[in-house]
């Protein structure tokens, strides 16, 4: 479900799954259909000829609207997403004088599917609901009197809902936060290996590298026929300490699939939906580690200072897009904006960086072909 609040797993707006996945979400979706279902139910009591089917019209229009809006929420259609809610508003209102206090049901579905992305105004709605169930019977005259089980039963469904939006939320920054520290795990045995490497075979092939060329110097000077075959040890020797050389700085390599990787968890364990590419095979090797160092210094940036909701990376042979649905504003860059530009300048690129309307931030980075070719 939208959620908002902090960048920090809070989130801002629209932007976290809907309260949680597969059948649990389905079922307390589909469950909050049983209140206009009771309120469909009561028409005949309350309405007669016209005004009772334009009551069975709005109630069942009210359903379609209900489950359209939950498609909104699974979509992330923010805008339409709110435009349903006040279309479920107008609907309730319409059917307050028809159904009198049992319309509240209506008004309780309403509440419950806005609590999640008005976290932080849940309280005062709901107080609001309540009185609104109680007072207006009242100050209409209607023959039951103060809707005393509809106010109880707005106050337990909303709490119920947003109880159970909280408790998903938590399960989604567990596995987020597993997955983060299944990745810290790896990344430190990844460099134990590569110190095991440098600190055990590396000090080993030296050794045997020095020990080689003394022997061969040796042989030289006593014209000994063994000169070839330690040369050759010497050979073998240097070229097995350039590999692990090179096999332990490949462990600190940055590219652009690893950097996609982590940037995915990292989102997911900010709050922030992430739409990443899963192929990065049209970016040449030429440009995967340069474009793996925008992609962590932007994703880096997103979480740390956008408050956004929503960060879409798109990758091309030559070029890398970050944007994000954040405050904006390039303050939050500070250095960060301009070692990026030294880098990209260094291999012939140039950068593009600036807010978006009517929110949101764009970094786009273009590699020149001729400039990647010729590195």
């Amino acid at each position: 479900m939208y959620e908002s609040g902090g960048m920090s797993g809070e989130g801002r707006g629209i932007g976290v799954q809907l309260w949680v996945g597969g059948w649990r979400r389905l079922g307390l979706a589909c469950g909050m259909l049983v209140y206009p279902l009771i309120t469909l139910a009561t028409v005949g009591n309350f309405s007669r000829g016209t005004a009772a089917i334009v009551a069975y019209v709005d109630i069942a229009a009210f359903c379609v609207a209900y489950v359209v809006a939950m498609i909104a929420v699974a979509r992330f259609a923010r805008r339409s997403f709110w435009v349903l809610v006040g279309l479920l508003t107008a609907m309730f209102l319409v059917a307050v004088p028809l159904t009198q206090e049992y319309s509240f049901y209506l008004l309780a579905v309403i509440l419950s599917l806005a609590s999640i992305p008005l976290r932080r105004w849940v309280a005062p709605f709901l107080v609001l609901g309540a009185i609104a169930a109680i007072v207006v019977p009242v100050l209409a005259s209607w023959r039951d009197g103060p809707g005393w089980i509809q106010a109880i039963m707005i106050v337990f469904t909303v709490l119920l809902v947003y109880a159970f939006a909280e408790i998903a939320r938590t399960n989604q920054r567990l596995v987020a936060t597993r997955a983060e520290v299944a990745e810290l795990a790896a990344d430190a045995e990844r460099n134990r290996i590569a110190r095991d490497l440098h600190d055990l075979v590396g000090h080993s092939l030296t050794a045997i590298t020095v020990k080689s060329n003394l022997a061969r110097q040796l042989a030289e000077a006593e014209d000994s026929p063994s000169i070839r075959e330690i040369a050759e040890i010497e050979a073998l020797s240097r070229q097995a300490l350039a590999d692990v050389r090179a096999a332990v700085s490949g462990y600190h390599e940055v590219t652009l699939a690893g950097e996609l990787a982590r940037g995915r968890e990292l989102l997911r364990a900010a709050g922030v939906t992430a739409d990443l590419p899963t192929a990065v095979e049209s970016v040449g090797r030429h440009n995967q580690e340069v474009f793996g160092w925008i992609v962590r210094e932007g994703i880096t940036n997103v979480v740390r200072h956008a408050r956004a909701t929503r960060c879409t990376v798109t990758v091309s042979s030559s070029a890398v897009e970050i944007r994000d649905d954040g405050i904006g504003g390039d303050a939050s860059w500070g250095h960060g904006i301009t070692g990026l530009r030294e880098r990209v300048d260094t291999v012939g690129g140039r950068v593009e960086a600036g807010p978006l309307s009517p929110h949101g931030w764009r970094l786009h980075v273009l590699i020149d072909a001729a400039s990647a070719t010729a590195r």
